[in-house]
């Protein structure tokens, strides 16, 4: 099994185009990032998941944190994917899956392991999931719990 970065550790730094445009993780240093690295679009779990979060928009939204959805398909497969569903958490396209490998969670063949880091303003790693079958994943409210533990950027 592949090895990434564990709490306390810097967040590997990427960039990657989405659905929202390019994403720069750099770019957003001083807020709670989520990134929910996910198996593939249009699959039972990760519909369920991703239209979980579109349900929930205005909860998803008082998380104060910057969530985005990371798989090896391309920008115009999440497109689809998103315009299907009308879903509303961006999704980046991680295609030759160099991000996936950063974070610990690429598996050959077997694609991306589901898997969540929390990274908090100060560029760290503040708190990971990863889910062993990929058959299951954090609901909003776990999400709340989870970011709960990470403290927000002081306001100014």
């Amino acid at each position: 099994m592949a090895k990434g970065p564990v709490v306390g550790d810097l967040a590997p730094d990427f960039a990657l185009p989405g659905t929202a445009g390019e994403f720069r993780l750099g770019d957003h240093r001083g807020e709670r990032v989520v990134l929910l690295f996910y198996p593939g679009d249009e699959t039972l779990v990760c519909t369920r998941q991703f239209c979980s979060y579109r349900d929930r928009a205005q909860d998803m939204a008082a998380l104060d944190a910057t969530i985005v959805g990371i798989s090896s398909q391309d920008v115009d497969r999440h497109t689809a994917f998103a315009d299907h569903h009308g879903l509303t958490v961006p999704l980046l396209a991680d295609v030759d899956r160099a991000v996936a490998r950063a974070y610990g969670v690429s598996r050959g063949r077997l694609g991306t392991q589901r898997a969540t880091f929390i990274i908090g303003p100060d560029g760290r790693i503040a708190w990971t999931k990863l889910h062993t079958l990929g058959l299951d994943y954090l609901r909003v409210d776990q999400l709340r719990d989870a970011l709960a533990t990470v403290p927000a950027a002081a306001r100014t």
